[in-house]
């Protein structure tokens, strides 16, 4: 039976329905237009992964507190202005089927929207001094800056290895759900060693999360994002990582040639997938994603059974069973 998301919150569901309500007083303005934005903004939320992520993980290893309220939504001020930035900087139009903040109030209003969001979030962990709190989320967002300019600098010199690749996901993706996992415990007073251990296991869940994102690229397990968007920015993501490892010399040069000069002709793009998919390049980042999920399961196995350790695996289940 597939897993729907209501029954994975059940046990913290009176607890997300409060923290909504924080949320949205967390973002209040007294400026019209800023309030404004910020009601488009909850209205337009998506599943809430990261919330879910911080409270499951606190109520692993202890009752769930304010201060874990405030986490949540440090982590979701903080990781929203990142994505109103994000979509500056892409000039993207849409963001989860929506209109970006950018394409309806254009970008000098969304760069000081994401400002605001900002600095929200660090004045409710000064204002009730959650130090520890914000210091994981502040390397979260230090790590996430530094991934993305390193696959631009990488993108334009097409040479990222598998370490290298690993290294981008872990700071572009793997770090926010780390943080989430880290400020769940931390906020439940947790000790150093239980947090670096959920930490550890937020970061297997974020690698096998990007891997997944990048199998969608392929048209690999069922829908997804439109095919080949990764190859038309010159991404190297895993399978393809693996396909040109196992190249021959003149195959793999085709195929940079191809990323180089012709990436943003739809057919040569399928050229590149095909090539992928025969050299088992989708098999093989398969095979990675599953290797995570399972070492990531290993280190939940060391907490506590509850209810909130049994919704967490099924979380992560939920990740990796998604199909978009």
């Amino acid at each position: 039976m597939k897993l729907q998301l209501e029954d994975i919150q059940a046990p913290i569901a009176q607890e997300m329905t409060e923290f909504e309500k924080k949320f949205r007083h967390s973002m209040k303005s007294n400026v019209m237009l800023l309030d404004k934005i910020m009601t488009y903004i909850v209205k337009r939320k998506g599943k809430q992964m990261r919330p879910m992520f911080v409270f499951l993980s606190a109520g692993v290893y202890g009752p769930i507190t304010d201060a874990t309220y405030r986490g949540a939504s440090l982590i979701e001020l903080l990781h929203t202005a990142t994505l109103v930035h994000d979509d500056v900087v892409d000039d993207a139009n849409y963001r989860r089927g929506f209109f970006s903040i950018n394409a309806l109030w254009k970008n000098k209003i969304a760069v000081l929207v994401g400002d605001f969001l900002l600095s929200r979030g660090l004045l409710l962990s000064v204002d009730n001094g959650d130090f520890d709190l914000l210091k994981i989320v502040s390397e979260a967002v230090k790590e996430m800056s530094e991934g993305e300019l390193l696959q631009m600098e990488k993108a334009r010199k097409l040479d990222i290895s598998e370490e290298v690749y690993y290294d981008i996901i872990r700071q572009k993706t793997a770090s926010l759900i780390t943080s989430c996992c880290k400020v769940g415990v931390a906020s439940v007073g947790a000790d150093k060693a239980s947090i670096d251990r959920m930490g550890m296991f937020g970061e297997k869940i974020g690698l096998a999360f990007q891997i997944k994102d990048d199998l969608f690229d392929y048209g690999a397990d069922e829908i997804g994002k439109p095919l080949g968007i990764d190859i038309k920015e010159k991404k190297l993501t895993l399978p393809l990582i693996y396909a040109l490892r196992e190249a021959s010399p003149a195959d793999r040069k085709r195929i940079l040639s191809i990323i180089r000069h012709d990436s943003d002709k739809p057919k040569k793009r399928t050229e590149v997938i095909d090539y992928v998919k025969q050299s088992g390049g989708l098999d093989y980042a398969r095979d990675a994603m599953e290797r995570h999920y399972q070492e990531a399961l290993v280190i939940l196995d060391e907490f506590k059974d509850s209810v909130y350790k049994t919704s967490l695996k099924q979380l992560v289940q939920y990740t990796i069973e998604r199909t978009k």
